[in-house]
């Protein structure tokens, strides 16, 4: 049987000989700073082994879903009972079907990164893939923590509610685990109106984990602060926030108050409610965020869990979620204005779903820029479905002709799995592209060290300057 070659070779994505210059000698050997994911805590804390590529690949991986739902892939092999081997046959099925979708650059790239496999994945290879790769896995070289280290991570921020123990976090640390892991704040759940049972859950449960009994809104801000403090003690910097759009009502304490209570009481609030109490709750907590010099990140556009057989029968996050088209604009820039000028507006980082916001964000953080410190209001990397090649050269050249992007804080994986880490490569392959084309092209000055100097900057240098882990 002849076996499919891949495609990825050195100069993947590398056009010119300044872009191979650019990637080969400056971007490819800096380390990843990993600054947003969804990477399980306790997966790291135990050093999990991973039995084969169903565990680690598919399992939880919405991107692999969606595309498998759409080439007549029933759901039983996605999210169902179907065992890993029939759940990755159905994925090597799919896999050539994926021809221009980002995924089929990822999935070759992880396979020759991770296991030195160089063919395309296809049902005709799938069993000898699966079998390679499933034998890898099971060796402790393979375990989740030398994943990382085989990848050059040195920092990892998870994605955290504030009722989380942290206690994976504690063993990644009492371990003595070289590579900093540190949890990121995702309050979400604390302005969740919209469901107030859930809510309400939410809200008990919070006070008796710090033993304080929420009466009213001001012990409930008491109950969040002590555990804002406590991440804080843990080590975390960043919060993240994942919102349709920004909130900026208007609103009194008095009102505030009076919303908290038919909270409690279960009364439903109406739509001005709802926004006047997510925005006070998000105002607390972005000035919590500023007193302790926390960097606030803000996931803007995403309609979500939009199948409502699917979501009751398998729940949220599994790839039923799509790009919003809500208005941004005015209430980001009422929100951001307000912090300001109180002058407690911390170091930002805005990441738009929607192509069609991106002149939006990259001209509204410019607002907000105040000489403080470099680069204090970011553009986030191309997020979700914008996560590929286009969507990263559009944010790139974005960037680049509303800000300065030789100080953009750069890439990250936003990802559930250990596989995924290949994503900060393809973005640097990209950057280098980018700017090896231009200098080629005679719109950039002849000179590579000050090109590698920009490159490293963006790949890992930019990212350890801004946030405050290291000193955690």
């Amino acid at each position: 049987m002849k076996v499919a070659r891949s495609f990825i070779s050195e100069d993947f994505l590398l056009q010119t000989a300044t872009a191979r210059t650019l990637y080969h000698e400056y971007a490819k050997k800096m380390p990843i700073y990993d600054y947003h994911c969804h990477l399980p805590p306790a997966q790291i804390a135990q050093d999990t082994q991973f039995d084969n590529l169903t565990q680690i690949w598919l399992y939880g991986d919405h991107y692999k879903w969606r595309a498998m739902r759409t080439n007549g892939i029933a759901e039983r092999f996605c999210t169902g009972d179907a065992t890993d081997y029939e759940k990755f046959q159905k994925w090597a099925q799919t896999v050539p079907y994926a021809l221009r979708n980002p995924i089929y650059h990822w999935t070759h790239l992880e396979l020759k990164r991770y296991f030195k496999i160089d063919q395309l994945l296809e049902p005709a290879s799938a069993k000898q893939i699966y079998e390679t790769a499933g034998q890898m896995l099971r060796t402790p070289e393979f375990s989740a923590r030398n994943l990382m280290r085989k990848m050059n991570v040195k920092v990892c921020c998870t994605t955290d509610d504030p009722l989380d123990s942290l206690e994976h976090h504690q063993k990644i640390k009492d371990d003595g685990f070289e590579i900093v892991v540190r949890p990121a704040w995702r309050p979400d759940k604390a302005i969740a109106v919209e469901n107030l049972d859930n809510l309400n859950d939410w809200i008990d449960r919070l006070g008796q984990l710090v033993d304080i009994e929420i009466k009213d809104y001001a012990s409930f801000l008491e109950a969040i602060k002590n555990r804002h403090d406590f991440f804080h003690a843990m080590g975390c910097r960043l919060s993240d926030h994942g919102l349709e759009t920004a909130c900026a009502e208007d609103y009194t304490q008095s009102e505030i108050a009076s919303i908290f209570r038919k909270i409690r009481l279960h009364k439903q609030l109406n739509l001005a409610e709802q926004l006047k109490f997510k925005t006070a709750v998000l105002v607390d907590l972005a000035l919590m965020d500023n007193e302790k010099g926390w960097v606030q990140q803000f996931h803007l556009g995403a309609l979500r869990s939009n199948n409502t057989r699917l979501f009751n029968t398998i729940g949220p996050d599994t790839g039923f979620d799509s790009i919003g088209d809500f208005e941004i604009a005015r209430p980001l820039a009422r929100f951001l204005d307000r912090l300001d000028v109180r002058r407690s507006l911390p170091k930002t980082i805005l990441y738009n779903i929607n192509p069609h916001d991106n002149e939006l964000i990259a001209s509204m953080i410019g607002n907000f820029q105040d000489g403080s410190v470099p680069g204090k209001m970011q553009y986030g990397s191309a997020w979700w479905f914008l996560d590929q090649k286009n969507g990263m050269e559009k944010q790139i050249d974005t960037l680049s002709n509303m800000g300065l992007l030789w100080r953009f804080v750069g890439m990250l994986t936003d990802s559930r799995s250990f596989m995924s880490y290949p994503r900060h490569e393809y973005f640097r392959r990209i950057l280098c592209n980018i700017l090896g084309n231009e200098l080629e092209d005679g719109q950039l000055p002849n000179d590579i060290p000050l090109l590698g100097r920009m490159v490293e900057d963006i790949c890992f240098n930019n990212a350890k300057n801004y946030f405050p882990i290291d000193s955690a």
